[in-house]
């Protein structure tokens, strides 16, 4: 099995508008002049709200009108908002706990995250996934602060330099606030699952021009509620059930607090194998528990039928009491922001803020079996453990061998907790000099973690298991489980500065210039349980990091109008990091208004992306790699063992590194965007933007799959259980050399392949007074990909593979979802004290069918999933779905289609009332086979959760009232 590794509402001078143009706002603008404002993706104020960049604002209308409770759910209904995200629904591994965004689906460490026009400093994680080294953390904004959301849709390193390849996403907070205002919310499905609940509180004081000052604070709480997968009921349930056996039967684990013992196949061997032949004489299953737990194996429960528990009775592990749908997690936020005069032409600011989120996530007790288990000391791999009773032991039950053991251990509490906490200080002074417009700050941003795994199996303790301890005894043993923290720090400590002015005189006015530096010191430290870093713990994994660096940057800006409708922007920054020779990227921008109702735009820039700092500070993450086609052990169809092996061997688990690479260089990109504004009427407008973005040199793990194909080439990268006994034979009864069970494949980074992206984004906008019955705002948002390859070496072929897995499209490449089509459309109509909204959010179909393998074009695509058929041009289809085709006859995640709809009453006094129902049609999430069940028949999510998610129709009851 493959591994799964706003538009228009009136003219205010501060808040953009989703895809309208500056023409229509200048046809509206007569009545007052306009304020220059700044505006994402430059340092030079501007009149006019559409510059040469393609940028996306979300107003706090929008956000009210969304329904979404977080920012997270914000940014999922982001049509330009990739797949490839990380969410805190669940235990997500090494990115637990935390919330990412992904624009154009080029992964988050490609996404800049800014609070208030300044950087975030990446959460306190060192995930070893692709994409995921730098991670921001969306959790840590409080979205009932934020007064708007602006998204440059368009490479900005040139601007802000590092992470800004794929855009920029910029969290901009209410200011100049007066009053007190406090709210509270609940949120839940029909089902009433999925439950969230909260409250907010916000007070300003003082107007800064009329009394010099304004100081705002504002905190927040939520919380939202646990829910098992089972009780998941908005996915395709009984399509999972009939063609995954996903909570078909009762059967959750054939590994309980009853042992199955396994007899040594030959002294000394170390290898406890047992197959449908010899269990008869080798494998002895206990069975004392009570009957209503007892099962019978079969091949409905998801068994293989090369199962040893086929027709065996045995006792029953109920793991759905265990298995989360979304973990119980609580938020706390509070921030404060001011702005003091201290004098006619300078003022002081200064922002702070605290966030706290806590996730706990439940999982099944912990367990030993019979395969050698890898175990890991801080900075190298410790001694193995593998369960092995001896002849005489009180629970061997084969009176003349060794036999080994799987159980469960019941009584110890598993599951996970990760705090993040956020704390961030923002300190400076801006003003005028003359013609010079100025402004420096301090920014300090600290991120700390404290990741929990509870009831650890503690080796020292666990050893005694195969010196002659029962099972019974090591059981009720209280040193026999450990919780295990780790606590991780990140920080960045930041100086900027910047002057912008205009001067001389062109065809269109006076042109603009900005230049400014800036000082930054990076942190992260990792540091594991004290227990875990002398690899005492079973089978826990260890990350291991302390590292800083300072970088240094300039940049430069300029504006020149050469005409009243032409201008053109050039932009240029200088990055300098450690190690690395110093970085220069620059942008260019033009823009021409044809005619009062029609203006092209158009941008060129290159962009870069640092090495993260977990990508060059020696140590790093440890990891287990999960369902490995080992090709020495296991046949080509990926199911059938070898002799000699089991069919674990066809889907391993093992133990992976990465390592860093002082020999790594930083991605580089190009970009470049064409858009056509046009506004036939003043209520009516229309814009297109085009982009292409290409990445090359993108900084990743090496494959495991490529380290198991290139064994004899690169043998250093696999580690193998060296003892002969356990070596399988060929199809001529041959000892194949150096064969054991996998132990460890090595993944150091790497630069490596390259991704492009094409297509166009479509904004439409209408508006209209009504008169006396209100008024009415319309608008369409729309992103469509054009193109995307993925080459995972540099010289692999480049194919267009949107619309598709990428991973089964091309069957070398990592997996990645990528609809051609999302889009929002929306509208709304105010009268007076109601204010009623709709919308229709549409996310399209997927492809899952193979069409390539690296060099290899299939001459007839097939099906990933299915009975396998003759004519497949390879001989490794999936076949845990056999039915699939069937049901899917086109092989393909369905397009999913959501009407919202949405009221705001305001008739009372002081006091805003709104509901808010997402999928009213109550439309389940789409059936994708990969999310059925695992490899050992566990229940998976049951959707999409890059596509998708299981709310169902899901309502949401706001009340506010401001004093």
């Amino acid at each position: 099995m493959k591994k799964h590794f706003v538009l228009k509402q009136s003219v205010i001078a501060v808040a953009l508008t989703l895809g309208t143009s500056h023409v229509a706002l200048a046809q509206e603008a007569a009545a007052a002049p306009a304020a220059t404002v700044y505006i994402t993706g430059s340092n030079l104020k501007r009149t006019e709200k559409e510059g040469t960049q393609p940028i996306q604002v979300i107003t706090s209308k929008d956000i009210r009108d969304s329904g979404a409770a977080t920012v997270t759910e914000l940014m999922r209904k982001v049509p330009s908002m990739g797949s490839d995200i990380n969410l805190d629904t669940n235990d997500g591994g090494f990115s637990r706990g935390v919330s990412t965004a992904s624009l154009r689906g080029l992964s988050s460490t490609s996404t800049l995250i800014l609070l208030n026009g300044r950087r975030m400093t990446p959460a306190a994680y060192a995930d070893p996934n692709n994409g995921n080294s730098t991670l921001y953390d969306l959790n840590a904004i409080p979205l009932s602060a934020l007064e708007r959301v602006e998204i440059l849709k368009d490479g900005a390193s040139a601007v802000y330099g590092s992470d800004a390849i794929g855009g920029v996403i910029n969290f901009i907070t209410k200011t100049n606030y007066q009053g007190t205002e406090v709210s509270a919310r609940a949120s839940a499905n029909d089902d009433g699952k999925f439950a969230r609940k909260g409250a907010n509180f916000f007070f300003g004081k003082g107007d800064v021009e009329s009394d010099g000052y304004n100081v705002f604070i504002t905190a927040d709480v939520s919380q939202r509620d646990r829910v098992l997968r089972k009780d998941v009921k908005d996915i395709e349930f009984e399509t999972y059930q009939l063609l995954n056996g996903r909570f078909a039967t009762p059967y959750g684990s054939t590994t309980s607090g009853s042992p199955s013992f396994y007899r040594e196949s030959a002294p000394g061997s170390r290898n406890f194998a047992v197959n449908r032949t010899n269990m008869g004489q080798r494998m002895i299953t206990r069975t004392n528990c009570e009957p209503s737990q007892q099962l019978v194996g079969s091949t409905a429960m998801g068994l293989p039928a090369t199962s040893v528990f086929i027709g065996r009775t045995f006792c029953n592990f109920d793991a759905s009491r265990f298995s989360e749908g979304i973990g119980d997690g609580k938020d706390a936020s509070v921030m404060t922001r001011g702005v003091f005069k201290l004098g006619q032409n300078t003022k002081a600011f200064a922002e702070a803020g605290y966030a706290r989120t806590k996730r706990s996530y439940t999982s099944n007790p912990s367990t030993i079996g019979t395969s050698t288990i890898t175990n890991f000391t801080s900075a190298a791999v410790g001694d193995p453990f593998q369960a092995i009773l001896g002849i005489g032991h009180p629970d061997n039950p084969f009176p003349d061998a060794r036999s080994s053991v799987t159980y469960r251990f019941e009584n110890l509490r598993g599951g996970t907790e990760t705090i993040n906490d956020n704390a961030r200080v923002v300190a400076g002074l801006q003003g005028n000099v003359g013609n010079w417009d100025w402004e420096s700050a301090v920014l300090y941003n600290k991120a700390t973690q404290e990741d929990t795994y509870f009831g650890m199996l503690y080796l020292p303790t666990l050893r005694k298991l195969n010196s002659g301890t029962s099972l019974a005894a090591l059981s009720a043993d209280p040193t026999l489980a450990r919780d295990v923290t780790s606590n991780n720090m990140a920080s960045i400590l930041q100086w900027d500065a910047k002057v912008s002015t205009q001067f001389g005189q062109l065809g269109g006015g006076a042109m603009g210039l900005a230049v400014g530096a800036e000082v930054r010191r990076e942190k992260i430290k990792m540091t594991p349980d004290a227990a875990l870093a002398r690899g005492d713990i079973y089978g826990l994994a260890n990350t291991v990091i302390d590292g800083e660096r300072d970088v240094k940057s300039a940049f430069v800006e300029l504006r020149t109008p050469f005409l009243k409708n032409f201008e053109m922007d050039f932009a240029g920054r200088v990055d300098k990091y450690p190690g690395i020779k110093t970085n220069f990227v620059p942008k260019i921008g033009a823009k021409w208004t044809v005619s009062d109702g029609i203006a092209l735009r158009g941008t060129y820039g290159r962009g870069f992306r640092a090495p993260a700092l977990v990508q060059v500070t020696p140590g790093g993450a440890q990891f287990f790699l999960r369902d490995l086609y080992d090709p020495r052990r296991c046949e080509a169809d990926r199911e059938t063992p070898r002799e000699g092996a089991t069919e674990l061997d066809c889907a391993k688990s093992a133990a992976g590194t990465g390592g860093a690479n002082p020999d790594l260089v930083p991605e580089k990109s190009k970009s470049l965007s064409f858009g056509v504004l046009f506004s036939p009427t003043s209520t009516f407008d229309i814009g297109l933007d085009f982009y292409k973005i290409r990445k090359e040199g993108e900084v990743a793990l090496g494959s495991e799959e490529d380290a198991l194909r290139d064994e004899d080439r690169t043998p250093g990268n696999v580690v193998r259980d060296t003892n002969p006994a356990n070596w399988v034979r060929d199809a001529n009864g041959n000892v194949v050399q150096n064969s054991g069970p996998l132990l460890m494949v090595k993944l150091p980074w790497k630069n490596q392949g390259s991704v492009e992206v094409r297509g166009v984004d479509i904004d439409v906008a209408y508006r209209k007074n009504l008169g006396e019955w209100g008024s009415l705002n319309s608008k369409l948002t729309s992103s469509y990909m054009d193109y995307y390859s993925l080459a995972a070496n540099a010289g692999d072929p480049e194919r267009n593979l949107v619309g598709t897995n990428v991973g089964y499209a091309d069957y070398s490449l990592p997996n990645s979802y990528l609809p051609r089509w999302k889009s929002t459309l929306s509208s709304s109509w105010s009268m007076g004290a109601h204010a009623f909204n709709a919308s229709i959010d549409y996310t399209g179909r997927v492809s899952l069918l193979r069409r390539y393998n690296r060099e290899v074009t299939y001459d007839q695509p097939f099906c990933q999933y299915g009975a396998r058929q003759d004519s497949d041009a390879a001989k490794d289809r999936d076949t845990s779905v056999p039915l699939y085709e069937a049901y899917f006859p086109e092989c393909s995640i369905n397009s999913w289609t959501r009407f919202g709809l949405g009221y705001t009453y305001t008739g009372i006094k002081n006091l805003t009332l709104n509901l808010n129902i997402q999928n009213v049609l109550d439309t389940k999430a789409p059936y994708d086979p990969a999310v059925g069940t695992n490899s050992s028949v566990q229940p998976l999510a049951g959707y999409n959760e890059g596509l998708h998610n299981p709310y169902g129709r899901y309502f949401q009851l706001t009340a506010r009232y401001a004093f």
